[in-house]
C-alpha cells in the first residue's frame, strides 16, 4: 500500500536546523503506528544537487541519500526546501537550482520554501501570483527584493495551491500538521506532538506573544509595537503613528517612557538600526537598498545613525562583525 504523502526534501547550503529538525520529526512521528520511525503512511527522501554533504548553519552535516536531478519528480507530492540564514544567497542559489525547480513544478509537485527558501522561489520566478509568507525579520527585505509579489504580514504559513511558504522555525510543526491531516487525517498528523513536548498545533494566522511581550506593555504599546514593526521600511512620523492608535503623539510617548525608558521615536530608531545592523551582518546588499528597506532614507543618513550608535561606520561594522555595540534594547 502507497504512503498517503510523499515527500522530496532538500536542505540548501547552511540551512537552519531548528525548522529542518521539526518538520522531519513530525513526519517520523505521522508515519507509522506507535513510535517505529517506520515510513509507511507518508515517506520522504533526502535528496541534493550533488550528493556531497549539506552543511547547516550551525556546522552540522547533513548526508543525502540521492541527487534530486535523478530522481522521478512525479512520484512526490510536495518538494520541501529549506532555506538558509542569509536571505540574499539564498536568492543567490536561483541559477543553480531553477531548472530542477521548473521541472518538479511541471510535474505538478507542490512547492514548499522554508525559512528563507521563499526568496529563491520568488527569484526562480516560481511565486507569480502566489500569497507569500516569510519570517518577519525579513518581511522588509522580502518587500524590497520582490515588490510584485504579495506578502502576508507575520503568519506562521500559507498554503495557497501549488506554493506553500513557511517562516521558519517552530512554525514547520504546524506546517507538517496542515500538510499531513490534508492528506492522512487529522488525528494521524496530531500524532507525536506530545512526544515533541508541543501543546497543539497552531492555525497559520497565529499571532506570537513573544513578539508583543503581553506580559511587559500595555495594549496601546503592543499595537504600536506592531505597527512599527510592519512599517519598518515607511517614512511615517509618530504623529502618523499615534493617529493610527488614536491617540495622541504625547500620550504615546508617555506610555513608551514608562514601559521602555525612552520615547516612541526613540524606540523606533532603535528598531530600524537594529534590523539594519542585522542586514549589515547578513547580506551583501548596498547601505542605500539597506536604509530603504529600514525607512532611514538613504545610505549617508543610515551611515551617520550606524556611527553615532554603533561607534563605527556601517561597513566597519560589516567587517568586523562588532565594534563595542552596547547591548540591545530592543528584543
Amino acid at each position: 500500500m502507497p504512503p498517503d504523502i510523499r515527500l522530496l526534501i532538500l536542505p540548501l547550503p547552511d540551512f537552519a536546523l531548528l525548522p529542518f529538525g521539526a518538520f522531519l520529526d513530525k513526519l517520523r512521528f505521522s508515519a507509522d503506528d506507535e513510535d517505529y520511525s517506520r515510513q509507511r503512511y507518508c515517506s520522504w527522501t533526502l535528496a541534493g544537487l550533488t550528493r556531497e554533504p549539506v552543511v547547516s548553519s550551525s556546522g552540522a552535516v547533513m548526508q543525502v541519500e540521492a541527487i534530486a536531478e535523478q530522481l522521478a519528480l512525479a512520484d512526490y507530492d510536495y518538494l520541501v526546501l529549506f532555506g538558509s540564514r542569509n536571505a540574499a544567497a539564498t536568492a543567490g542559489l536561483a541559477p543553480r537550482y531553477k531548472s530542477l525547480l521548473k521541472r518538479a513544478a511541471k510535474a505538478g509537485v507542490k512547492l514548499v520554501a522554508i525559512d528563507n527558501a521563499a526568496f529563491l522561489l520568488a527569484a526562480c520566478g516560481l511565486l507569480d501570483g502566489y500569497k507569500v509568507v516569510v519570517h518577519w525579520r525579513h518581511e522588509a527585505e522580502f518587500r524590497a527584493s520582490f515588490p510584485q509579489l504579495q506578502l502576508l504580514h507575520e503568519q506562521l504559513y500559507c498554503i495557497d495551491g501549488a506554493r506553500i511558504t513557511c517562516a521558519g522555525g517552530t512554525a514547520a510543526i504546524d506546517l507538517a500538521v496542515a500538510l499531513l491531516a490534508a492528506a492522512c487525517g487529522r488525528a494521524r498528523a496530531l500524532k507525536g506532538l506530545a512526544d515533541m513536548l508541543v501543546d497543539e498545533s497552531r492555525d497559520s494566522r497565529h499571532a506570537l506573544r513573544s513578539l508583543d511581550a503581553e506580559a511587559a506593555h500595555g495594549r496601546q504599546v503592543q499595537r504600536a509595537l506592531a505597527l512599527m514593526r510592519h512599517h519598518l521600511g515607511e517614512r511615517l512620523t509618530i504623529e502618523q503613528l499615534a493617529a493610527e492608535l488614536a491617540i495622541s503623539r504625547r500620550q504615546l510617548d508617555r506610555q513608551f517612557q514608562a514601559s521602555h525608558g525612552m520615547s516612541a521615536k526613540a524606540w523606533w530608531l532603535e528598531m530600524r538600526l537594529q534590523q539594519a545592523r542585522w542586514r549589515l551582518l547578513n547580506s551583501s546588499h548596498s547601505l542605500a537598498q539597506i536604509a530603504d528597506e529600514v525607512g532611514l532614507g538613504d545610505a549617508s543618513y543610515l551611515g551617520r545613525c550606524v556611527r553615532r550608535r554603533f561607534g563605527c561606520t556601517a561597513l566597519a561594522l560589516r567587517r568586523d562583525g562588532h565594534c563595542g555595540v552596547p547591548n540591545n534594547p530592543v528584543q
